[in-house]
């Protein structure tokens, strides 16, 4: 472990290129003393199976029983500090996954997923009648999770230009007021989303309905989880989807593998899932009480970065970590995290990568990327990072 705190947000040499430093400090050993982007102490876990482990510790939470002195990763009103209430957090969530988990069951997943196939073979067809050069960004990456997402949750799609502008407010690392902004926007259209079904009275149409409907809970409760589902249940595929492709296109010999056996594509989601993202943050957590992590001191209320890139990456877990590879052995990743916290979605965001890259790759077999990747541009100032744009041609 370092003496100093590293400082976050680590140099990278480019987007498919680890921080040499994150890449130290691996070496050195599973939890690291930091600082964050806005300067407060922390520490950052970045061993596989030390942030297993915790990611399913309940000593570890997002509550602090101090909100107004606890450390913060960012400014994001949403992800950038504590959440929920300290006493009652444990409680709370295991409410909203009994809440939520019906939703996203195994039998309501295998529906979608022809519906899925429907919407992702209906914007190939206008990308193959366009022609190259194309952005897939624009063309697939962003309308296809925002579609489904609004199909499945009942969300009007032709609202989407709206509430996407307030999950990436809402999402801002760098802008606290921009941020509170955009997530009051986003809950006051939750509340009147949920006025409009209750208005309706169709119990089963779609998600937030069915939330609508459920005793005990309320109009703002059905509210927030409606809003949570829909900031999460798009904003991270589209990321993934837009990632994947650059990994696949800029990996020598990947895009070809797939496209000569399709029946890697479960590998192939697998590695886009835990590839990209090379680490270098990590989920907040607080601790509950005093702890010791791999011989390391920390003390109730200190903030802990469960790194799951980093934890993606460990060599003693995953041979040539920052190396993407199809033909990698399977080792369950951590990008879903893990126990239960797991996330609820994991199985709607695996059906439509698994669909997008099966398609992509049988009906684009030459594609390939249509710039060179040091040109490409990524959003810095929202959470999930992703491309802004996807040149392509084929």
């Amino acid at each position: 472990m370092s003496s100093a705190p590293a400082q976050l947000p680590y140099d990278q040499p480019g987007p498919l290129r680890p921080p040499p430093l994150l890449r130290r400090l691996q070496a050195s050993g599973p939890i690291h003393a930091i600082r964050t982007a806005v300067g407060d102490p922390g520490w950052q876990v970045t061993g596989y199976e030390e942030v297993r482990a915790l990611l399913d510790d309940p000593r570890l939470g997002r509550a602090h029983p101090e909100p107004e002195h606890a450390s913060r990763t960012g400014e994001s009103e949403l992800f950038g500090g504590p959440l929920g209430g300290f006493d009652t957090e444990q409680a709370d969530h295991r409410r909203m996954r009994s809440l939520l988990q019906p939703h996203f069951s195994p039998r309501r997943m295998r529906a979608l997923r022809g519906r899925v196939e429907t919407l992702t073979t209906r914007l190939l067809d206008e990308l193959a009648a366009a022609g190259p050069p194309a952005d897939l960004h624009a063309a697939l990456a962003l309308p296809l999770p925002i579609t489904v997402i609004c199909e499945l949750l009942g969300v009007p799609y032709e609202e989407r230009e709206q509430f996407r502008g307030w999950t990436q407010e809402a999402a801002d690392i760098t802008d606290r007021a921009r941020s509170a902004q955009g997530l009051g926007s986003l809950f006051t259209y939750g509340r009147q989303l949920v006025a409009r079904k209750r208005a309706t009275g169709d119990a089963d149409a779609d998600v937030i309905s069915r939330l609508a409907a459920t005793d005990g809970v309320s109009d703002d409760e059905a509210a927030a989880m409606g809003m949570f589902l829909l900031f999460a249940g798009h904003e991270t595929t589209v990321t993934a989807i837009g990632r994947g492709v650059l990994w696949m296109l800029s990996t020598p010999g990947q895009w070809r593998a797939l496209v000569d056996d399709p029946s890697r594509i479960d590998a192939a989601v697998e590695e886009i899932l835990r590839a990209p993202n090379l680490g270098g943050g990590g989920i907040p957590r607080y601790a509950r009480e005093d702890l010791d992590i791999s011989g390391v001191h920390v003390r109730a209320g200190d903030l802990v970065l469960l790194d799951t890139g980093a934890a993606n990456h460990d060599p003693a877990v995953f041979a040539d970590p920052d190396r993407f590879d199809l033909h990698r052995p399977a080792v369950p990743h951590l990008t879903f995290g893990h126990g239960a916290r797991y996330c609820v979605g994991a199985p709607l965001a695996r059906i439509e990568l698994q669909v997008v890259f099966s398609q992509l790759a049988a009906r684009f077999p030459t594609l390939e990327l249509g710039c060179p990747v040091a040109e490409l541009t990524f959003d810095t100032r929202t959470l999930t990072g992703g491309l802004t744009a996807l040149p392509v041609a084929w």
